[in-house]
């Protein structure tokens, strides 16, 4: 079949895999969100089938208007969102609801896509840097407004795409820096913390000292890292102590352990743990888990929907499905550094690193590797936003991938 012909077959069938997976999962914790999934897969596979008959410029035409739609959606969340679960990030139309960041992600890719595209973009010029930074930044301050600090989270994939095409590491290296002092700071004693980056600091100091000498804003630069690191060190107990009870208590499982709030942020924690562990080597059976049958789990359809895999299916099919994410995303990267268009690349690069950091931190939330902030786990986790989000973007990217591989440019 010519028309066939450029069609990722690979991808697409990992994506029906992993849709189907879910819905047997999120059937089996509860049958009729289940049969909705299935209703919202359904939805989804045929808003995917208009995406295939649309003109490949029609995404590139219209990202603007997208993006400053996905904005103004999320805006709207303060007069007219619904709060859900001591959140105010859903709107809500009779018997369903919807949320806007998930189609802001969407906006946000098309905007990144086709401002890199331009022919005179360049990294290197700061009106460029900093217009592809406030791309990013605008959905994620508002975001951050809500607040919805998962989603924020989420946004550092822009970044990633940004960074293949040319983005300095140092930005990463700095993000991480400080989240790690204030981590730190947050159980060691703010003192030896201030020590360890003066110490740091001055090894850096004496390993470039012909660069650093005679060069007045390196050495500001030195100073001022050092100083904000220090401030942030002693800092970090104070703000901790500043956080809502339960984003205070969601870090603190960290340190303490979920046994120390098992009544409270450690409880879904500890009964994750409990059911993944007890899944054993091949899971207790279909329907057959005794945490995931007793509801023992809150959101257990949908933000800790892999602790259901672990009881029923086990060690194997938890690696399964860990290996489909892994295959799936890997691909999408490899289709998306082929790509002969920059648009079609940094869609690509922004789709996958969405899906990385989505996949990483929720897998990390359920282990107790990451504190709890509200990740949905990629096509699998309950809800028609997300996964009819999730599809849209899948169905954009295949379709910029087709049309790639019919292209005779």
């Amino acid at each position: 079949m010519r028309w066939a012909e450029g069609i990722d077959k690979l991808g697409i069938a990992l994506y029906i895999l992993l849709c189907v997976f879910a819905i047997v999962n999120i059937y089996s914790v509860k049958a009729e969100l289940g049969e909705k999934q299935l209703i919202f897969f359904g939805i989804s596979c045929f808003v995917g089938m208009i995406i295939f008959f649309m003109r490949t410029k029609f995404f590139e035409n219209m990202s603007a208007i997208i993006y400053v739609g996905g904005v103004l959606l999320l805006v709207g969340l303060f007069p007219f969102g619904t709060e859900i679960l001591g959140q105010k990030n859903w709107y809500k139309f009779g018997g369903f609801t919807m949320q806007p960041v998930e189609f802001a992600k969407i906006g946000t890719a098309l905007m990144l896509a086709n401002y890199v595209s331009n022919p005179d973009f360049n990294l290197n010029n700061r009106k460029v840097l900093y217009t592809s930074l406030a791309i990013v930044a605008i959905p994620g301050i508002v975001v951050l407004m809500i607040p919805d600090v998962g989603s924020l989270l989420v946004f550092f994939a822009f970044l990633m795409a940004l960074y293949r095409e040319g983005l300095s590491g140092w930005l990463f290296g700095v993000i991480f820096i400080f989240a790690a002092v204030f981590l730190v700071s947050i159980a060691v004693n703010p003192l030896y913390v201030v020590i360890a980056i003066l110490v740091i600091a001055a090894i850096f100091v004496f390993l470039n000292f012909y660069t650093i000498q005679g060069n007045v804003m390196y050495i500001i630069a030195i100073v001022l890292t050092v100083g904000l690191l220090s401030a942030l060190s002693y800092g970090s107990p104070y703000i901790l102590t500043k956080l809502p009870k339960h984003q205070r208590e969601r870090i603190e499982v960290l340190y303490k352990g979920e046994k120390a709030f098992r009544d409270t942020s450690g409880y879904n924690l500890l009964y994750s743990k409990t059911a993944i562990g007890s899944g054993g080597l091949v899971g207790k059976g279909y329907k057959q888990g005794s945490v995931t049958q007793g509801k023992f789990v809150p959101e257990q359809e949908t933000d800790y929907i892999f602790c259901t895999v672990g009881e029923e299916w086990g060690f194997i099919g938890s690696t399964v499905l860990i290996l489909c994410y892994a295959i799936f995303i890997g691909r999408i990267y490899y289709l998306a550094e082929n790509q002969k268009s920059t648009f079609n690349r940094v869609f690509g690069y922004c789709f996958a690193s969405i899906l990385l950091i989505h996949f990483a931190i929720n897998l990390g939330m359920v282990m107790g590797l990451f504190p709890t902030v509200g990740i949905p786990l990629p096509f699998f986790s309950y809800g028609g936003s997300s996964l009819l989000a999730f599809s849209i973007m899948t169905f954009i990217f295949f379709k910029l991938n087709y049309a790639d591989k019919n292209s005779l440019v």
